[in-house]
């Protein structure tokens, strides 16, 4: 009796055996892969790579499993017939659920035009990405509010990036028609050398019926100060145009006030803040982006942790190297680790700050 009750839940369980293995190999791997993900020392949590690594392995296992099935090859088949038009289902109707957004960050990661740090504009939103995951894109604005940007909307309008190397900076300024064009455009250039653009122009954009719509742009190759710089450009345009006595009124300026013919219409200059004392104030792109300039230096630190780890196995990998001198190496690993464990404390407390 005991003998026919053994072979009967052998029969049961034998059959399934496989199907079981699959599951724990799956669950110990995976359970592995998001420690590992998860973890600050080694990788952002939210990076895209990660992402696309753990559905693979799911779909993986997925499969394994079916096959792994105490059932006939016509069922078997049948079932992996279901998974591959539930996949293909998935893909049809993307546009009309939360795949559309996997899907558009998927062509994000493969375009490669955004990166953490970056300012960028889409639509009415503008400001600098600090994260970028798999379903939507985080971004900072100019009033240091988080923004959340699904991926789906980055691919379904223009969007512009400003490039890390420089971008052009512009201001416009109407003026009458009496005032020499030659002059303005020299004023304008004084402008903009002195905001620290370089290889400055004048375009006259407008000849209005009452002024003349000019436009000087230059040059900045520090990017992360963009704002700063456009006030700086405007407050400069200002200061020089009132300082050559040309009014920035149009013709129609109208006023209840008496005024001499030969008058000007101009601002008082008031000198009694300094340029050292402005050069000394804060920058106010420090407090605004505040999160998009740590994600940027965490995404540089993860670089370097990379290249760290590169050499280090390098290193390790020309001890088996009888003509090299151990001694030396073991002591190059030694303070590349040292460095490799500073980075990571570094990307830790970035952790924190990100996600406070």
């Amino acid at each position: 009796m005991d003998i026919a009750i053994v072979k009967t839940v052998l029969s049961w369980i034998v059959p399934i055996l496989p199907l079981l293995a699959v599951i724990v190999m799956g669950s110990i791997t995976i359970n592995i892969l998001l420690r590992s993900f998860h973890s600050s020392a080694n990788a952002d949590r939210n990076n895209f790579k990660h992402s696309l690594i753990v559905v693979a392995i799911i779909l993986l296992f997925v499969v394994a499993g079916i096959l792994a099935l105490p059932i006939n090859d016509e069922m078997r088949k049948q079932l992996l017939t279901l998974l591959g038009l539930l996949l293909t289902l998935m893909m049809a109707f993307s546009s009309t659920s939360f795949v559309a957004n996997a899907m558009a960050g998927l062509m994000l990661r493969g375009v490669d035009n955004l990166h953490a740090g970056d300012f960028v504009h889409v639509g009415e939103q503008f400001g600098r990405v600090t994260e970028r995951g798999l379903f939507h894109t985080e971004i900072q604005t100019q009033d240091r509010d988080l923004t959340t940007i699904p991926n789906l909307y980055l691919v379904s309008n223009p969007v512009s990036v400003v490039r890390s190397s420089g971008t052009i900076v512009a201001a416009e300024v109407s003026l009458g028609y009496d005032n020499d064009l030659d002059l303005i455009e020299k004023l304008l250039l004084e402008a903009a050398e002195k905001t620290g653009l370089v290889e400055s122009f004048v375009y006259v954009k407008k000849l209005g019926d009452f002024s003349v719509v000019y436009r000087v742009a230059g040059f900045l190759e520090e990017v992360k100060q963009l704002l700063t710089v456009r006030s700086t450009l405007r407050k400069n345009m200002f200061r020089t145009l009132h300082t050559a006595k040309i009014e920035i009124v149009s013709p129609a300026f109208m006023s209840q006030r008496v005024y001499d013919a030969q008058s000007k219409v101009l601002a008082e200059s008031n000198h009694m803040v300094s340029q050292a004392d402005k050069s000394d104030a804060k920058s106010p792109e420090a407090m605004i982006f505040d999160k998009a300039e740590t994600a940027e230096k965490k995404s540089i630190l993860e670089q370097r942790k990379h290249l760290l780890k590169d050499k280090i196995a390098k290193l390790e990998a020309s001890l088996a190297d009888s003509d090299i001198d151990a001694e030396d190496v073991n002591q190059k690993v030694s303070v590349l680790n040292q460095r490799l464990a500073y980075v990571r404390r570094m990307m830790e407390k970035m952790d924190n700050e990100l996600n406070e």
